[in-house]
């Protein structure tokens, strides 16, 4: 029955800018067709169950089938993949949904409804865009990039950030470990937190910046808005891309530099990527202490190798030893974490720098 109502207002709603999002007038944008196409539905619907009705409206003008979804807390991740294919991680693991959107033109309708609300911008000249839509992080592709379909990843956060004292409770790590790393915070060390994909490295730098005291002001350093702005000392800079040329972009490298005039107790870069890592690790390096930030990386000896790599992207003509030099005088620690084959996020360990030596780095486990 949802299947032959829908196929009513597709009917209805063909003449209608509002069908098609990827060739939005103006006149939609603001908002006019959307309401336009609201009256057409409720009328084309006419006596249809109150279900129907409200699940059609939801398609059109809400989340749809992710609507559940968003609202689920063991659901960390939304992968939709098409109107038939969306996946959900749980605990740690990926699995299908039984939920699916009504049709490729109700799913193309959503990511543009998104698109306006996130103020992301994909299309044929830049297919990919990454932002942030209610409490989720936001990357999506669109056709052909991705093929007949958009592909979109939803990571959700939290509404109420992880503490030390949640992972203790949540037995990512014992008592001794969570103790040694409130001692790395409190001690002021620089250190990055360093794990594969979906590893919680993001969790762990919220739950140490949440235990910051309220005099320090951390600035914080990110693509897209993930990390919580621990007290109102702090602040967070955001990098800015423009695909369609017309504004400067702005990218981490430029945050860096302006936030050591900003008078900073602690630096913390949501994720080192790329050639930012040297401007970023000169800073930890002129007196910054207390610093952090995450990695991707499976080890602690694959973290540092990484490192290296990518002070090179900024810094091409330093040698390997100047190399990591930088790295020995800006980071004093190391936090692994990952996951285990059932999915549990934990804490594999935490590592300091104990020397540079012509070998490369010597590492004590502090846990």
């Amino acid at each position: 029955m949802l299947e032959r109502y829908h196929s009513l207002v597709c009917e209805a709603l063909r003449a209608l800018p509002a069908a098609d999002p990827f060739t939005y007038s103006q006149e939609s944008q603001s908002g006019t067709a959307d309401s336009h196409a609201k009256q057409v539905i409720e009328r084309t619907l006419g006596s249809a169950p109150l279900e129907i009705t409200s699940r059609i409206l939801e398609e059109y003008f809400s989340a749809g089938p992710l609507e559940p979804l968003l609202r689920d807390p063991s659901c960390t991740e939304i992968i939709v993949n098409g109107p038939n294919s969306i996946w959900i991680e749980r605990g740690g693991r990926l699995q299908r949904s039984p939920e699916k959107f009504l049709s490729s033109v109700t799913l193309r309708n959503f990511v543009s409804r998104l698109s306006r609300e996130a103020g992301l911008m994909a299309n044929l000249d830049c297919p990919f865009a990454d932002g942030r839509w209610r409490d989720c992080r936001v990357h999506l592709i669109v056709p052909p990039a991705s093929g007949e379909e958009p592909v979109l990843t939803l990571r959700k956060h939290p509404v109420n950030p992880w503490t030390l004292n949640k992972l203790t409770d949540s037995g990512w790590a014992s008592p001794r470990e969570i103790e040694a790393l409130e001692r790395v915070v409190r001690d002021r060390m620089n250190f990055v937190v360093v794990g594969g994909t979906g590893s919680g490295k993001t969790s762990v730098l919220n739950a140490c910046l949440a235990s910051l005291p309220e005099q320090e002001r951390a600035v914080i350093i990110e693509d897209t808005s993930e990390l919580h702005v621990p007290n109102f000392a702090s602040t967070k800079l955001l990098t800015r891309r423009d695909p369609q040329g017309h504004l400067r972009e702005i990218d981490l490298s430029e945050l860096v530099r302006h936030s050591l005039r900003m008078r900073p107790d602690r630096l913390v870069m949501g994720e080192i990527r790329g050639g930012e890592a040297k401007d970023l690790l000169m800073a930890f390096a002129t007196g910054h202490n207390g610093c952090m930030g995450t990695l991707h990386a499976e080890s602690a000896r694959q973290a540092l190798a990484r490192l290296e790599m990518l002070v090179q992207l900024g810094a091409p003509q330093w040698n390997t030893q100047a190399v990591r030099s930088i790295i020995h005088f800006s980071i004093q620690a190391v936090v692994v974490v990952g996951r285990d084959e059932t999915g549990v996020r934990r804490l594999e360990g935490i590592h300091r720098i104990a020397s540079l030596e012509d070998v490369g780095f010597l590492m004590e486990r502090m846990t």
